[in-house]
């Protein structure tokens, strides 16, 4: 098991990050209305979409450089950002449309995933091999836990007991212990894995960036239990249903500028249908009904709308310069 930096130990190493924020007044309500928010690496910024009109509304600047990553609050008030090349953590007021805090977090913030009661946000930092842990209402960091070589993905089990971790230099998703912060088990995946999701059924599914397939771990065992080729360079995973079949998993595959359609079934995993997109997809996620999918492209740099009954492109709204992330949010 890997070891963790007390909380009072990190405390007092990282104190001096609460002078460097800029925290303004908290909004009293979220944002009206469905929501899509996109990172754009190359514009350091948040596009904000309107989820029913498709029209852009805003352009938040993150205040940081290479957006990454985004994970919003149940309530829909605060968006949070990693930015890859500053190593830190924007929060986003999201009904002022104003960056109000930015924390560092550590080398190469990539990901961000908030706990299950949202009172926590967790950072993987790939540079330095460890997950930071941010207090959601403070903004400041109350510990560090070390991991893998490279920690890229990060999310976390239904019941909030198990944090899941990918790690690329390792070619392993770490499983931590949420009450003990500990290390308790190390599951072999493949090459460079990358992103992670919370399936719809409970189990965790990742993408190999590095190959050509897709997994699946369920959390009663710990165990790998189902994988399958979609194609080269898979990057994130949605899920939605097609009428009444469903629910499906939907993998952007940026090595086909496609998304892949597979059936969420572990125990029968296969190919159902694949949905031309544009250049180099990416980000994808799902509207909570699962008839929504949203696509952002980072060579064609737009944000592409497919309902999933007719595998058609709604609408295609260009966005900030190489988008990477994607996440909706409705009322």
């Amino acid at each position: 098991m890997r070891a963790i930096i007390p909380v009072a130990l990190s405390l007092g190493l990282v104190a001096g990050c609460a002078a460097e924020m800029q925290v303004k007044e908290t909004a009293e309500e979220g944002p009206r209305g469905a929501r899509v928010f996109v990172a754009n690496e190359s514009s350091n910024s948040v596009t904000v979409v309107d989820g029913e009109s498709f029209q852009v509304i805003a352009t938040v600047d993150s205040r940081n450089h290479a957006t990454h990553d985004l994970a919003i609050s149940r309530d829909g008030r605060w968006l949070f950002a990693t930015n890859l090349a500053s190593g830190r953590l924007s929060a986003i007021n999201t009904r002022a449309l104003e960056t109000v805090a930015s924390i560092a977090t550590g080398d190469r913030a990539h990901v961000v995933t908030l706990t299950n009661d949202n009172r926590q946000a967790w950072v993987a930092n790939i540079g330095d091999n460890t997950i930071s842990i941010v207090d959601t209402g403070t903004f400041r960091i109350l510990g560090t836990i070390a991991v893998g070589k490279g920690p890229t993905g990060l999310t976390f089990s239904r019941d909030g007991r198990f944090a899941y971790v990918s790690n690329q230099g390792d070619k392993t998703v770490e499983v931590i212990d949420t009450a003990t912060h500990r290390v308790v088990k190390a599951i072999p995946v493949g090459t460079n894995p990358h992103f992670l999701v919370l399936g719809p059924d409970g189990r965790i599914w990742g993408t190999n960036t590095g190959g050509t397939d897709i997994y699946v771990i369920d959390p009663v065992t710990q165990d790998k239990i189902g994988s399958i080729n979609v194609g080269p360079a898979p990057q994130q995973i949605a899920f939605g249903f097609k009428g009444l079949q469903g629910p499906n998993a939907y993998v952007t595959v940026a090595g086909l500028n496609r998304v892949v359609v597979v059936s969420a079934d572990p125990t029968n995993l296969r190919i159902l249908e694949q949905i031309d997109v544009g250049q180099r997809p990416n980000g994808i996620s799902n509207n909570r009904e699962g008839t929504r999918l949203f696509v952002v492209h980072e060579n064609s740099n737009d944000l592409k709308v497919i309902d999933t009954g007719s595998s058609s492109v709604l609408a295609t709204v260009p966005v900030g310069r190489k988008p990477i992330r994607v996440v909706y949010h409705g009322n």
